[in-house]
């Protein structure tokens, strides 16, 4: 899995560092979200894909990895 953020249609509303701070930051200036880790461990699949639904602009998205 990994974890695909467009910073173009991000509005700042947090929802995904609340939902897993080891995942997700927002940057300072201007709130946009930063993925610390584009590559959840297995444990976090189930944070990554709440965070995608809870985000409020659809910002977020996951990707399958190739086998």
């Amino acid at each position: 899995m990994r974890i695909v953020a467009d910073s173009s249609r991000c509005a700042g509303a947090g929802q995904c560092v609340l939902t897993d701070p080891a995942l997700f930051d927002q940057s300072e200036e201007d709130g946009i979200v930063i993925v610390l880790t584009p590559h959840p461990a297995a444990a976090q699949h189930d944070h990554a894909r709440q965070a995608v639904r809870l985000c409020p602009s659809g910002a977020l998205s996951l990707e399958k990895e190739a086998r």
